[in-house]
């Protein structure tokens, strides 16, 4: 494929990492339902599974609705693979190899320099992705630790997986029903940092929504760009003024000269 291709294959550098990183965090979770013998454990990484094949599936549906050519993304570029990938389904799941391998194609043939750029650049869309990311990963490995510390101790409130999985859902949307709570020192302490970060990705997601919405500064950069076009065109406008004012006047003098 050659580099014009790719960048047009290429979404958004942010998606795209975004992407490839929950494709490295599947296939971990493949190898965590085969090492794993708790049935609580594979209950969440079930769980997880289902969240990342709707992501995926959406994922698919972004890419062939947005492909320059459908049939050739579907069958060129492994859209197929992509599809069947999202689907939640284990023997399938190893096809999540293909997209992987295609995000680290797209982004090594566009280059270190130009990847830091663009996320410089577009610094709202990569926090909103980065904080995303963040979710699913505390979302996952908290309600694993959670679980891990607290299932077997004395007075435990959080004894199965659903118990894990609402406690950090609750916990990091800053909610606290306090129907789930940890007993242990090491949960409190998971605890503790499940609020932290929860606090940090709706204090940011809530300002990022306000900068959508409100964006005072993009509507003041799309005035002064539609000001800087008027201005231009005027001055075309003048420029053809002055040339047939120009013209007119040296017309005149070889009329005069003629008379003379």
């Amino acid at each position: 494929m050659t580099a014009d291709g790719t960048r047009k294959e290429l979404k958004s550098t942010g998606y795209e990492i975004f992407i490839g990183i929950l494709s490295i965090l599947s296939i971990v979770n493949i190898a965590m339902m085969y090492i794993a013998d708790d049935p609580n454990i594979d209950t969440v990484i079930h769980a997880m599974n289902w969240l990342l094949s709707m992501i995926f599936l959406g994922d698919f549906v972004y890419r062939l609705s947005t492909a320059p050519s459908r049939a050739g993304y579907f069958f060129k570029q492994f859209g197929w693979a992509d599809l069947l990938a999202s689907l939640p389904f284990p023997q399938a799941k190893i096809l999540r190899l293909f997209r992987l391998v295609r995000v680290f194609r797209i982004l090594r043939d566009n280059g270190v320099k130009r990847i830091g750029r663009t996320l410089i650049k577009d610094r709202a869309g990569s926090a909103l992705l980065t904080l995303l990311l963040m979710g699913i990963l505390v979302l996952e490995f908290g309600s694993l630790g959670i679980l891990h510390l607290e299932q077997h101790s004395d007075g435990a409130t959080i004894t199965s997986a659903s118990d894990a999985l609402w406690y950090v859902v609750v916990t990091i949307s800053t909610v606290g029903y306090g129907d789930r709570f940890p007993v242990t020192n090491d949960g409190r302490l998971v605890g503790v940092l499940i609020i932290v970060i929860g606090v940090g990705i709706f204090g940011t997601f809530t300002g990022y929504l306000a900068n959508l919405f409100l964006a005072p500064k993009k509507a003041s950069e799309t005035d002064t760009s539609s000001a800087t076009t008027d201005t231009r065109a005027k001055l075309v406008q003048l420029k053809d003024l002055v040339a047939q004012q120009q013209a007119a006047i040296e017309e005149i003098e070889l009329l005069l000269q003629s008379d003379s």
